[in-house]
């Protein structure tokens, strides 16, 4: 279904757009740069659920909506493709209530507010673009510019040995890139396009070559997406990010990996799923009970939410590996739910922090009686991260581990079991630092 109105356009370039604003107001001008950014960021939630409005679920005739198809470099045949699907629909929403909530976040920003404000514009455009884009070569482009802003964005403005967690996290995504980069010049010249949904229908790629390929595509996204064991670089770039960074890095970055193994590397290639998916399906597992397990040991509120994202990552890439409806609804339910959650963890954690300075759960007790408001995010995020019923992760949970006990019925009880390890690391954060004796300092 195409559409006369660029409507994706617009959403995509709304950040750019508070960029370039950005870059053109005086730096002394710090509360009018937040303003600039606030105003991108409420009309991106508006568009987003504008493009939820338009979007036709009753709609069979096509599975990409709101098309739009400009040539780029024509001699490559590369081309600017954009449209969504439901799950498009969905990560465009999530980035953008992320986007709004984070720059509200730092509202207190008083350091190089400029460049803060124009890098994490650059990396909002660039995951708008990665979640719409239908050309190979344009969503890498997005990918690229959505990951590489990070590396600054901690290292200037980031705590905690920011430095060795900005070069750290940079060095595992670009060696993710490095295979992804090859991956997508193996499809183009064996499909003869870079249009996705054109591999999809028309790709006749071998068995041989799907077997060799897809792990190729499947850990280069995953790195992305905190895949055990190539997620060292996910909690401690939560750790020393800022708040909003943190926000953004868990909320809506860590989806474009399981995104990019759910938009490309399954559809494209679905005899290397299919060959690929009981191993990756392990890895899943021991990602979800290892992230649930270390998180158990952690005194550091940042690093607690770093590791269960971990472990809820491990969840998306499990319901992946079912390669059935169910398991695939409820990974990418999870991802909307889980970057809800953990963007209010951050936020509500950030706030804590610049009250206190410290992170230390030892340290605290008694905060639903000091600062009600943020222990009360606090607590319905980890209710919702424990997936309790009524909230979004329960739903979302309950679809990946039926689909997961019957596909692979081992290592889905395996999963399982790991949410009582989930329960205990929340509820002793919960216990000690929101409901413990107060702590007078």
């Amino acid at each position: 279904m195409s559409s006369s109105f660029p409507l994706l356009s617009i959403i995509i370039c709304t950040p750019l757009v508070a960029v370039i604003l950005t870059l053109m107001i005086p730096g002394r001008f710090k509360t009018a740069i937040k303003v600039v950014n606030a105003l991108a960021g409420f009309l991106a939630v508006l568009l987003a659920l504008l493009v939820w409005h338009k979007y036709d679920t009753g709609s069979h005739s096509a599975k990409f909506q709101m098309l739009e198809h400009h040539s780029w470099v024509s001699q490559l045949r590369i081309g600017y493709d954009v449209g969504v699907d439901g799950i498009g629909v969905a990560m465009v929403l999530l980035n953008a209530i992320v986007f709004f909530t984070g720059t509200l976040t730092m509202w207190t920003l008083q350091d190089r507010v400029k460049e803060y404000f124009a890098f994490t514009g650059l990396l909002v455009f660039g995951v708008f673009g990665v979640f719409t884009s239908l050309d190979l070569v344009a969503f890498f482009f997005f990918y690229e510019v959505a990951v590489l802003p990070m590396y600054l964005l901690i290292a200037v403005w980031g705590s905690t040995r920011k430095e060795y967690a900005a070069m750290k996290l940079t060095l595992y995504l670009l060696a993710g890139s490095a295979l992804l980069f090859p991956a997508l010049i193996a499809l183009f010249s064996n499909g003869g396009s870079w249009s996705i949904p054109y591999l999809a229908q028309h790709g006749d790629f071998s068995r041989e070559f799907q077997l060799f390929v897809y792990p190729f595509l499947y850990i280069g996204f995953g790195i992305l997406a905190g895949m055990w064991p190539f997620h060292g670089w996910s909690p401690t770039g939560h750790v020393a990010a800022p708040t909003a960074v943190s926000m953004l890095h868990a909320g809506v970055l860590m989806k474009l990996g399981a995104f990019g193994i759910l938009r490309v590397a399954m559809p494209l290639l679905p005899q290397g799923a299919a060959y690929w998916a009981p191993t990756f399906a392990i890895t899943a597992t021991i990602g979800i009970v290892y992230g649930a397990f270390v998180a158990m040991r952690q005194t550091d509120f940042k690093f607690v939410i770093g590791f269960s994202s971990v472990s809820h990552m491990g969840i998306v890439l499990l319901g992946l590996n079912t390669l059935s409806p169910d398991g695939i609804n409820g990974s990418v339910f999870q991802m909307f739910a889980h970057g809800v959650m953990t963007a209010l963890f951050f936020s509500s954690v950030g706030f804590i922090y610049d009250q206190t300075h410290d992170r230390d759960i030892r340290h605290f007790g008694g905060l639903v009686s000091q600062v009600p408001l943020a222990a009360s995010f606090f607590i319905v995020a980890g209710l919702c991260g424990m997936g309790v019923p009524g909230f979004a992760s329960f739903w979302a949970e309950l679809l990946v581990f039926i689909a997961a006990v019957q596909t692979h019925p081992v290592l889905g009880i395996a999963a399982v079991a790991g949410l009582v390890f989930t329960a205990a690391y929340m509820l002793r954060v919960l216990g000690k630092a929101m409901f413990g004796p107060r702590n007078e300092k």
